[in-house]
Order: C-alpha cells, then sequence, then structure tokens
C-alpha cells in the first residue's frame, strides 16, 4: 500500500475546498512584486457576477487574508486585496452587496487604524473609489462614525516628514469629501449633518485651509506651478468645504456654520480677520442664495454672543459681516435686514457705554477687564463702514426703511423722545448721536430717489431737522451732510466743495434738471422748515469752514435740484436775511462768523444770478463783488474761507454800497416777471417748539420774538393797535400767566379722567349723549347759515299775513320736468 507524501495531501485538502477560496487565492502569485493575477482576477469577477449569493464569503474571506497579511507584514499581498476588493465593488451590483461593503469598510478600518503612511493612504484611496459607487440598494445599519474620526485626525497629522505629512493630510480631505458624497444625500444613512460630525469635519477642513500661506511659501515660483503643487491641502480643502456648503439644506446650513466660528475663536482668528473674511467669502459663494441670510444670522447672534468680547474681536466679526453681507445683498437677504441694523446700533450703543464706563459691567471692580477706548472707537467705525457698505447695495425702498429706522433711534432733545440727564447721560448722549448720524450719513451716501416725498417722508425730516439745531457743531456738520447726500441727485456736490465767486459758473458744468412735480409738491411742504434751519445754522457761533461750505452746497443743490421761481425768491429773500444778520449783529457773533456770513451771500447771490441769467441781476451782483474786491475784500469767501483768513474788525461800519440791496434786487427781478412782491417781504423765521427744547434763548428772548414774528405776519398788520411795549413786568406776567395755564389744564385733564374711571356707567352715558346732542344742534345751526337752496322753480308762496315769500326746497326735493331725466 502506498503512503501519499505531504505535497498530495495539500492537493488532495486544496481540492476540498471551496470554488470561491480557490479562486481567491489564485489571484494571489508566488511573489507579491508580480501583482494581480489578471487572468484569475477575471475568473473570480464572473463567478462572482454569476453566483453573487457567494460575493459575502468573497469579501469575508479576502478581509480575512488582508488582516493576517497586515499582521505579518506583507504589504505587497495587502495592496493586492484592495485591488482585487476594488474591482469586486466596481463590477458587482447586486442586492446582496451590503454584506460584501461590510467586509470591504472592515478592511479599510484596518488599513486606517495602521501607522504605515501607505497603507492609509492606500485604504483612504480605497474608499474614495468606493464612495463614488451609486449603490443600488439601501443600508439601513451602516455607520461612518469611525471614517469620520479618523480622517478628521489624519487632516491634523503631525509627521516629520514634510512630503509624507502633504500626503496623509490630503489623503484625510479625499476621505471626509468620500464620506460627505455618500451620505449626504442618503436619507437611510447615518445623518452627516449632525453637531457631531459637523464638529469634526468643519475644523479639519478650515485647518488645512488656514495654512495655505505656508503653501504658497512652499511653491518654488508661479512658473512652476505643476498639478501636484496645485493640489495642496489648502486647495483640497476648500474644494471639499465648497462642496459641503453647496450640499447644504435650509436646515443644515446652521450646523455647517457654528464649527466654523468656534475655530475662529478658539485660534484667535477675528483679530487679523484676514483668514475669517476669506472663510465666510467661501461660505457665502458656495451656499444657495435663498440660505445666504442664515448665515448672515448665524454671524449676528455670534455677534450678540461676543457682546463681551475685546473689542479687536467684535471689530473683527462686523468686518466679516460686512463682507458677508454685501454678497448676500446680491441674493435674497429677506427680513434680515432690520434685524441686521438693529443688532449692529445696539452693539454701537453697547460700545459707547464701554467706552465711558471703563469696563463691561459699568463699574471698576477687581479682576474687571479694564477697556481700551481707542480699540472701542475702531470697533465703533467698523461698524459705521458695515451699515454704510450694505446699505449701498440694497434697493431704494430698502434703504429708505433703514434711513427711518436709524434715524428712529438717535436721542433728540423733543417731547416724545427726552434724553439722558447729568453728565453721564449728556456724554452718552452725544455719542450715540454722532455715532448713529455718522450710520445715517454712510447710508445716505450715493442715495438716488426721484421723489423727494418718499425719500424724506415728515416723521425722518422731522427729527434730522430737530438735530441741525442742537449745540454740537459736529452733529449739526453731519446733518447738513446728510441733507445734502438727499439732495444731490446728479452729482453735482463736488462741484461746490469750494466757495468762490467765480465770473462764469459754465465752467463748473453743471448737470441741471428741470424741477418735477414731486419735487414742487415737496418744496411746498417742506421748504419753509429747510429755510428755518438753514437760518438757525448760520446763527451759530461754534461754525467753522466746513460748516459754511456744507451750507453753500447745501444752498447751491436746493437752486438746482428742486428750484422753481417761487424757491428762487425764497433762497433769496433767506440770504439776504442771512446778511442782515451780519450787518446788524444781533447775535454778537465774532468777526470770523460774520465775514463768513457776507461771503457765504456773495458766493450764493454770484452762482444764482447767472443760473437766473437776469442781466440786471447779474449786474448788480458784479458791481457788489467788484466793490468789496476793492474796498472790503474781507467779505468775499476768497478771503475768508482760507487757511490763513484775512479778516476786519471794524465790522460795523460796512457801507451800503458793500452790501446786496433787497429793493435793487427786487426791482430787477421783478422786471422779469418775478414776485416783486415777496421779495420785497424780508425773510422772518417761524418760531417752533424746537428753539425751546434745544435751549439756545431764554424764555424772555422766546416770548419777544414770537411777538415781533406774530406781528410782522400778520394779513390783519394794518388793522392792529401798535403793539403793547415789552417790559419785565410784561414778560413776567406771561410766564407767571402761562404756567397758571398749563396747571389749570392740567387739573381739568386729571379731573375729566378721574370722572371716567370712577363714574357710573349710567352718569358717563348721559354726559357723552348731551354733548352729542349738544354738537348736533350747533351742526344744525351751521347747515343752516351756510347752506342756503336756490329758490324753487315753482315760484312763490303767500305767507301767513298775506305777503309773497320766496320759499327755498332742498335740491332733493325738487321736481324737475320730464326733458330733464335720462
Amino acid at each position: 500500500m502506498s503512503v501519499c507524501g505531504p505535497a498530495s495531501v495539500c492537493g488532495c485538502c486544496g481540492a476540498l475546498r471551496p470554488r470561491y477560496k480557490r479562486l481567491v487565492d489564485n489571484i494571489f502569485p508566488e511573489d507579491p512584486e508580480d501583482g494581480l493575477v489578471k487572468t484569475n482576477m477575471e475568473k473570480l469577477t464572473f463567478y462572482a457576477l454569476s453566483a453573487p449569493e457567494k460575493l459575502d464569503r468573497i469579501g469575508a474571506y479576502l478581509s480575512e487574508r488582508l488582516i493576517r497579511d497586515v499582521g505579518r507584514h506583507r504589504y505587497g499581498y495587502v495592496c493586492i486585496a484592495m485591488e482585487a476588493l476594488d474591482q469586486l465593488l466596481m463590477a458587482c451590483h447586486c442586492q446582496s452587496i451590503n454584506l460584501f461593503v461590510e467586509s470591504f469598510l472592515k478592511m479599510v478600518a484596518k488599513l486606517l487604524e495602521s501607522e504605515k503612511p501607505n497603507l492609509q493612504i492606500l485604504g483612504t484611496n480605497s474608499f474614495v473609489k468606493f464612495a463614488n459607487i451609486e449603490e443600488d440598494t439601501p443600508s439601513y445599519h451602516r455607520s461612518y462614525d469611525f471614517f469620520v474620526s479618523r480622517f478628521s485626525e489624519m487632516c491634523h497629522s503631525s509627521h516629520d516628514d514634510l512630503e509624507i505629512k502633504t500626503k496623509i493630510r490630503m489623503s484625510g480631505i479625499k476621505g471626509l469629501q468620500g464620506v460627505v458624497r455618500k451620505t449626504v444625500n442618503d436619507e437611510l444613512q447615518a445623518n452627516i449633518w449632525d453637531p457631531q460630525h459637523m464638529d469634526k469635519i468643519v475644523p479639519s477642513l478650515l485647518f488645512n485651509l488656514q495654512h495655505v500661506e505656508e503653501a504658497e511659501s512652499r511653491s518654488p515660483s508661479p512658473l512652476q506651478a505643476t498639478e501636484k503643487e496645485k493640489e495642496s491641502p489648502a486647495e483640497l480643502a476648500e474644494r471639499c468645504l465648497r462642496e459641503l456648503l453647496g450640499r447644504a439644506a435650509y436646515g443644515n446650513i446652521k450646523n455647517a456654520i457654528k464649527p466654523v466660528l468656534i475655530h475662529l475663536d478658539n485660534h484667535s482668528l477675528w483679530e487679523p480677520k484676514v483668514f475669517a473674511i476669506r472663510c465666510f467669502k467661501i461660505i457665502m459663494y458656495s451656499v444657495q442664495p435663498q440660505h445666504s441670510h442664515l448665515v448672515i444670522q448665524q454671524l449676528l447672534s455670534h455677534l450678540d454672543a461676543n457682546s463681551r468680547s475685546a473689542a479687536t474681536v467684535r471689530a473683527g466679526i462686523v468686518e466679516v459681516l460686512s463682507e458677508a453681507a454685501v454678497i448676500a445683498a446680491t441674493g435674497s437677504v429677506g427680513p434680515t435686514v432690520l434685524e441686521m441694523f438693529n443688532t449692529l446700533l445696539r452693539q454701537l450703543r453697547l460700545s459707547i457705554d464701554y467706552a465711558l464706563t471703563g469696563s463691561y459691567d459699568g463699574a471698576i471692580n477687581a479682576g474687571t477687564k479694564i477697556i481700551k477706548e481707542h480699540e472701542e472707537r475702531m470697533f465703533q467705525e467698523a461698524v459705521i463702514k458695515t451699515t454704510g457698505s450694505f446699505a449701498s447695495t440694497l434697493p431704494t425702498y430698502q434703504r429708505s426703511e433703514v434711513m427711518l429706522f436709524i434715524m428712529s433711534k438717535v436721542p433728540l432733545p423733543s417731547l416724545h423722545h427726552p434724553v439722558e440727564s447729568g453728565k453721564t447721560g449728556e456724554n452718552r448722549n452725544r455719542l450715540t448721536q454722532i455715532m448713529l448720524l455718522k450710520s445715517l450719513l454712510q447710508v445716505s451716501t450715493g442715495f438716488q430717489c426721484s421723489n423727494m416725498l418718499t425719500a424724506l417722508p415728515s416723521s425722518f425730516l422731522d427729527r434730522l431737522l430737530s438735530a441741525s439745531l442742537m449745540e454740537d457743531a459736529e452733529i449739526r456738520l453731519f446733518v447738513l451732510e446728510i441733507l445734502i447726500s438727499f439732495i444731490d441727485r446728479h452729482g453735482n456736490r463736488h462741484k461746490f466743495s469750494t466757495i468762490s465767486t467765480l465770473s462764469d459758473i459754465s465752467v463748473l458744468k453743471l448737470k441741471v434738471d428741470k424741477c418735477s412735480r414731486q419735487d414742487t409738491v415737496f418744496m411746498k411742504k417742506h421748504s419753509q422748515q429747510l429755510y428755518r434751519h438753514i437760518y438757525m445754522s448760520c446763527k451759530e457761533e461754534t461754525n467753522v469752514q466746513k460748516h459754511y461750505e456744507a451750507l453753500y452746497s447745501m444752498l447751491a443743490l436746493i437752486s438746482i435740484e428742486l428750484a422753481n421761481e417761487e424757491v428762487v425768491v425764497d433762497l433769496i429773500r433767506l440770504v439776504l436775511a442771512v446778511q442782515e444778520m451780519a450787518h446788524i449783529n444781533e447775535e454778537n457773533l465774532p468777526a470770523y462768523n460774520r465775514c463768513a456770513l457776507y461771503a457765504l451771500g456773495a458766493a450764493y447771490l454770484n452762482l444764482i444770478s447767472q443760473l437766473t441769467a437776469v442781466p440786471a441781476f447779474c449786474q448788480h451782483i458784479h458791481e457788489v463783488i467788484e466793490t468789496r474786491q476793492k474796498e472790503a475784500p474781507y467779505l468775499l469767501p476768497e478771503d475768508v474761507f482760507v487757511e490763513r483768513p484775512r479778516l476786519s474788525q471794524s465790522l460795523d461800519q460796512v457801507v451800503i454800497e458793500l452790501l446786496f440791496r433787497q429793493s435793487k434786487i427786487s426791482e430787477v427781478l421783478g422786471g422779469s416777471g418775478y414776485n416783486s412782491d415777496r421779495l420785497c417781504t424780508p425773510y422772518i423765521p417761524q418760531l417752533t417748539d424746537e428753539d425751546r427744547l434745544s435751549k439756545r434763548k431764554s424764555i424772555g428772548e422766546t416770548i419777544s420774538l414770537q411777538v415781533e414774528v406774530e406781528s410782522r405776519n400778520s394779513p390783519e398788520k394794518e388793522e392792529r393797535v401798535p403793539a403793547e411795549e415789552i417790559t419785565y413786568e410784561t414778560l413776567k406776567k406771561a410766564i407767571v400767566d402761562s404756567v397758571a395755564v398749563e396747571e389749570q389744564e392740567r387739573e381739568r385733564r386729571r379731573q375729566v379722567v378721574e370722572k371716567f374711571q370712577k363714574a357710573p356707567f349710567e352718569e358717563i352715558a348721559a354726559h357723552c349723549g348731551a354733548r352729542a346732542s349738544l354738537l348736533q344742534s350747533k351742526l344744525n345751526q351751521i347747515f343752516e347759515i351756510t347752506i342756503r337752496p336756490p329758490p324753487s322753480p315753482s315760484g312763490t308762496i303767500t305767507a301767513a299775513y298775506g305777503q309773497p315769500q320766496n320759499h327755498s326746497i332742498p335740491v332733493y326735493e325738487m321736481k324737475f320736468p320730464d326733458l330733464c331725466v335720462y
């Protein structure tokens, strides 16, 4: 009997092994350097396609061999096993592929756990190929938690070898990209948008994106930038981040943006702000346009959350917000507009409080962080810049809403908007006023609106002009600049930046359009209000050259943009009143202010005379200017509005030849069709409650001015008796009487309120009924007196005493002939 040797035993056992194992074994060569045996691989693939129920066993056996080869450091066979797996994955799409995929992922995980960079890269490449395969059957239980964690860890590789570190990081980024592609569109997969995954994926991408500068510094030169250089971790991370954000649905934006904000916080990347701005530019251009407002909301919330952070951090967030908002405004910002401005203005107020108190808590305690005022100022300027840059992208109607919103936040001394008292309150009010008006100026710059009635509604204009009466010179200047921004709709403003008396204004190349109907309506409604505030602004002692330049620009722009014949007449009257103010000097203005007012009048009348093109008017203006040039150059803008103005202290001796005469102007313009009667009437500003609230004048001055205005403006001036002489006793009596009247009115109102609160219902009803009856009887009397129907067509009737009497029948009771009925 023969005895079988070892070889025959092996052959016998090999023949008894399952076919799928034999086919798997045959794909491995004796020498791993020879690579995969392709013919045997084709047999294995055909077998897997013919018997798909064996696919899971093939995968399990390949996994077993791979794990054994990894343990024995037979890395050549490991590569062959992974290549075989990849080919089987690409070829097979049967319903039983899920179990095979589980074996595949188990092998990829084994490679990623290895400390060998080559095995990590090999496993990543296989996973990326798998991620690009669209499976025919869903998987309900597959988890990618390990892969997200491991790929994120590879993205932060710190290998000593720079080249190996770069390869590992790029593999990690590719792996994360594969996980996103595999899971983002499959609702049955694990939700990749959960915070536990996003908190790993997003920071890993940002970490590599952050080191773009290092990658650029390693590049020898732009001319040598190869395809390999372009595939740097930073470039790859940016593409992956863009793909991730582009796939984000509405409900997932928050989870994708929050890790970005946390990363920038943790690594102090708001202060240099360059990287933060770059990140959010990528985000804003990657998310779907209809989702961009969600990113803005996240930034606004983050700004609120950092209200007590350093000013440099808040300034960085605001500048990032500015860049993001400008991009979002090109799409759809939606309801975020006012929310954004509300947040910015709230942060502006907080910053003012921080700067005033010196701490975030309002009181300096031990351990309280001291605030640097210049840093807060930098933050405030960043907020103002952001409001302007964002508003410039908004449509006209939204921009108008924003300006109304900002103006409503400005604390002004009025009956309905009391300001804070005390030294700290005054400082806070002033800083708030300045910052909000600065913001409003930024928003109004470049604002174009054809209808001034909609651009400057009464609610807005009233509050804005109230600010022009305040004592603070800086605030008044802001108000003038804002008004100029609104009025200048043809870009003429810069042509009036220098006050001068040009002999020919055609060199300015002014753009002048005919005053529209809407502009005429606007001036009829608001012109006297504008004139009054211009006049009051001229009286300020604290005015400097910039104020007079702004006043000149405003007068000139009104003449160009909003002027009709009536407006021109009123503006001339206004400027002549300003000249009279400087000449009489009841306000005791300094020499510079008086010379500036003279010069302002000369420059404007020179301009308006050439715009009206009335030869006699131009001649008079030029004669006075020439006389001033010879005898009193200190009354002309060329000598006043310079770095070192040449003034004169003998302004009380200004002769009539140096003045523009109202009678002469009325005569020459009246001959050209202008309203000479109106030109002859001196301009006197109306007095309102704003003067009392502005705390400029004493009560006595206010009352005397009111008496004077009433006496001059009354149409019954001729019929009135001479006004009573104003004395100290008269003023005292007026003050006491007004106080007594106010007290009586207050007591009457209190009694009425108390009566309606405590009296029985029947009594209140009877009282109201009696008043209604009284009102009705009065109305009947009025109708009886005012409404007299025509005599009746039926003729006359005889009264009780036989006298003929005309009888009036109401129109609705008259009977007309049939011919009158249609």
